[in-house]
């Protein structure tokens, strides 16, 4: 065995070239020296266990130097007497020193860096990331957030989905597309190895049901239009902020957060469309701007809000420089026995009744709702917000609202 091993000399070895086709050179014991038609070169131990053959690299010369190559050949031949197949015997070194390099790194760690590394480009920002904390927290650390995160397996992801995916589809839903995305970012940095146990497609999709089998749209409580006035009557019978509030955000169809992150710089006077409130796009769910015709009900709750106050916010809190609570309006309407409806739902209101009641385009009233109307483009053609018909059609709903006689727009109500 000897007189078999090094073969090569230091001469040959950096001087030796592939001619028209790649070829090796023996040194002895398994180990050969590749040499491409390029002129690269690297080292190849080869060795049979159970008459299968394998070819096991040891590294590009120079980088790796005759006396190296030789020293790991050595190491090779060493495991297989052992009974040890040494490319087997590498791989799991591997695995372990990267399950050693990982172990500073929980799910948790990986949860924040990921979102520290996203938060810049959110729309929402730091909303956006809190929202992301508070779930992860609240669902997932819980189960394995101090794990190190090689060890996050089906078994663990099922755990945290199956207590909530069907009485909390939506919620399990996100938390599963978080878990997939903290795990993917860990895969990026070399923390994680192997398929992502929280995928859908063709893994947990094998599993659990679909969301919209088991998911219902469930629609906010909407007050029948029939009944607003009426309802109109007994709100502004109340006094407080809470119910300005509540009235402004029936008389403009504005979601709630709107209405309550409403600061008086975004109420303007427009010499063409009169009293318009422009709501900026970081405050809207669609992320662009929204034009508010403002009717004269609506300009009436305003000048109420103003003797109280002309800047910051047009319905304070109690705390300074802070906005009403997102549940006041809510808890207004349950003390006033009208707690099977939401505030929310009063957009639905204003939808049925421009649909059923109104002349009025279905363009404008998705409009005045900020909803997204028609195809992409459509929208391209379409570069107006129709703010001219929004106008009219606000003052017809404050109007209804009043009790107040209808307009040309308007249908009588049916008997």
């Amino acid at each position: 065995m000897a007189r078999q091993l090094n073969k090569l000399t230091a001469f040959q070895v950096k001087n030796l070239k592939a001619a028209t086709k790649e070829k090796t050179y023996g040194d002895g014991g398994g180990l050969e020296l590749k040499v491409t038609k390029a002129g690269t070169k690297s080292w190849i131990y080869r060795f049979k266990i159970d008459n299968k053959a394998y070819n096991m690299g040891l590294g590009p010369y120079p980088e790796v130097s005759r006396s190296e190559a030789r020293e790991k050949a050595a190491q090779c031949r060493k495991l297989r007497q052992e009974g040890i197949n040494p490319k087997d015997h590498r791989e799991h070194i591997k695995r372990v020193q990267a399950a050693k390099d990982a172990k500073a790194w929980t799910f948790q760690q990986c949860a924040e860096a990921y979102v520290e590394s996203k938060e810049a480009g959110w729309k929402a920002g730091g909303k956006t990331a809190s929202r992301w904390h508070s779930t992860l927290a609240a669902y997932v650390y819980p189960v394995f957030g101090p794990l190190n995160v090689a060890a996050v397996d089906d078994g663990l992801v099922l755990k945290v989905l199956d207590p909530i995916w069907r009485d909390k589809t939506e919620t399990a839903s996100q938390i599963r597309g978080r878990i997939e995305r903290v795990i993917d970012y860990a895969k990026s940095r070399k923390f994680y190895t192997g398929e992502n146990p929280a995928r859908w497609k063709g893994h947990l999709s094998n599993v659990l049901p679909e969301q919209s089998v088991i998911a219902k749209t469930k629609h906010f409580p909407a007050m029948p239009y029939s009944e607003v006035a009426d309802f109109m009557v007994e709100l502004r019978k109340k006094e407080g902020f809470s119910a300005r509030a509540l009235e402004f955000a029936i008389l403009t169809a504005d979601r709630t957060s709107e209405v309550l992150g409403a600061r008086w710089e975004e109420i303007s006077c427009d010499e063409k469309y009169g009293n318009v409130w422009t709501i900026p796009a970081e405050r809207m769910k669609e992320g662009r701007e929204h034009r508010v015709a403002l009717s004269h009900a609506a300009m009436e709750v305003l000048d109420t809000m103003r003797q109280i106050q002309t800047e910051g916010y047009v319905f304070p809190g109690t705390k300074p420089n802070r906005p009403l609570s997102n549940m006041c309006m809510v808890m207004l309407m349950r003390r006033m026995g009208r707690g099977d409806f939401v505030p929310h739902g009063f957009r639905s209101t204003f939808r049925d009744w421009a649909s059923e009641e109104t002349q009025h385009s279905p363009e404008a009233a998705e409009l005045a709702l900020s909803h997204v109307v028609g195809s992409s483009v459509e929208r391209t053609y379409r570069r107006g917000d129709m703010l001219e018909k929004r106008v009219r059609l606000m003052q017809d709903w404050a109007d209804y609202c009043n009790g107040i006689a209808r307009s040309d727009n308007v249908v009588p109500l049916r008997g």
